[in-house]
């Protein structure tokens, strides 16, 4: 059970399959527990995005209750995740000369190339979620984590930029606040997913996670610590479903019964020839083609997979991550998938799990609930900040005051 003087972190996921929230108990020495988890079934969102507002208000209020009881608390803030086709992702170059005649970096410098970097001119309708520092580059040597001090002419900086549809932003953030919920943050979800699921290890090695949802397919490159790449495909499960059932001309709960209780990724040599038998009312009315079931799987997701695989070549990742490939969502518990990804991408692949949690994590600790906990795994670390600020200002006004008391008069 958490303390009263535990922090508590919400994080809230408007998914296309199921509404989450998750609430986290943060304590003084930066121990994160899960200690509630509300979900009700999504019937307002599709692809990502809110399709019809009432219904999606009904099923976040619901999730919200769940959470409330098992908490034993009032929810008042959240941080929100958002996906969607909108939400684009590009690496931004600032530049700044150094003045001479030192030419010494300072924090005067890193301020000024941080506010290069981030003039991004994006059109109006854009809202920027986040900005990922990456590294620098002082006339023209890369990889400098720290330039303070270092000398030279023209100190540059990369930034990778995540950013979305402002109106299209602006539809589940009021749904929150109609809910009488504010909004700490707005998070793209493919953040959360890799905060819940990548080690420090993982991070610099470099990895790829794929979050593969109901509507939506999220992915993050990570390599060297920082944000690499990032991007959004408004393709998912339900896409599977769709094919399954205009392919083997199945309403679209067979086709979903069928996903889920006989799918693979790929097809084995073994299913060739056999067949499922159907059951309508208890009574089996036909029966579908395993090989046809499969191979329709296999087209849709192999295809999902390339688009990722050749738009991270075009960024010249692909031989960073050397810690593979990390699935998670739905979309992940689908048999033979690793192996499908590791065909695809030529590098190892792995199903996520939750990493360092405790409380309630146990039972959460499935691939379809990462993009929650990384939510509120986001808002520990926002609040980590505020309290390592909060405590340098404090160790400045006390050494303040004690160079006042020594001071001559």
């Amino acid at each position: 059970m958490f303390k009263p003087s535990h922090h508590i972190i919400v994080g809230l996921e408007l998914g296309t399959s199921k509404i989450c929230v998750v609430v986290g108990a943060l304590s003084h020495e930066g121990v994160l527990n899960i200690i509630a988890v509300g979900q009700h079934k999504s019937r307002g969102v599709r692809k990502g995005e809110i399709v019809d507002h009432d219904l999606a208000s009904e099923d976040v209020r619901e999730a919200l209750r769940q959470a409330e009881e098992m908490a034993e608390l009032r929810i008042r803030s959240v941080y929100l995740g958002v996906t969607g086709a909108h939400i684009k992702g590009f690496t931004n170059r600032g530049r700044h000369h150094l003045p001479p005649p030192e030419r010494q970096v300072t924090e005067a410098d890193i301020e000024d190339v941080g506010h290069n970097a981030c003039a991004l001119g994006l059109p109006a309708e854009r809202e920027v979620l986040h900005v990922f520092r990456q590294h620098y580059v002082l006339d023209g040597r890369g990889g400098i984590l720290n330039p303070i001090g270092l000398t030279g002419e023209v100190l540059e900086l990369d930034v990778h930029v995540i950013h979305g549809h402002s109106e299209r932003l602006k539809t589940p953030i009021n749904l929150v606040r109609q809910a009488q919920i504010d909004i700490e943050e707005v998070v793209f979800n493919g953040i959360g997913s890799s905060l819940a699921v990548l080690t420090p290890q993982q991070k610099d090695l470099g990895a790829l996670v794929i979050d593969l949802g109901a509507g939506a397919t999220e992915y993050v490159v990570y390599a060297g610590r920082v944000v690499r790449h990032s991007g959004v495909l408004a393709v998912g499960g339900d896409h599977v479903t769709n094919d399954l059932a205009y392919g083997l001309r199945l309403s679209q709960s067979h086709a979903e019964q069928l996903k889920v209780e006989h799918g693979a990724a790929l097809m084995a040599p073994e299913v060739r020839g056999r067949t499922l038998a159907l059951q309508a009312n208890g009574l089996e009315s036909d029966t579908v083609s395993l090989e046809n079931l499969h191979r329709i799987m296999s087209l849709r997701l192999r295809e999902t997979l390339d688009i990722i695989a050749e738009d991270v070549d075009r960024t010249g990742l692909l031989s960073f991550l050397r810690a593979g490939v990390v699935l998670c969502g739905g979309g992940a518990r689908i048999p033979g998938i690793c192996q499908l990804a590791q065909e695809v991408f030529g590098l190892p692949a792995t199903v996520a799990t939750c990493r360092d949690l405790g409380g309630q994590a146990a039972s959460l600790d499935q691939p379809e609930f990462a993009t929650g906990i990384g939510l509120v795994r986001f808002g520990a670390t926002r609040v980590g900040q505020r309290r390592s600020a909060g405590l340098m200002a404090r160790l400045a006004s006390k050494v303040g005051g004690l160079l006042n008391k020594t001071a001559k008069p």
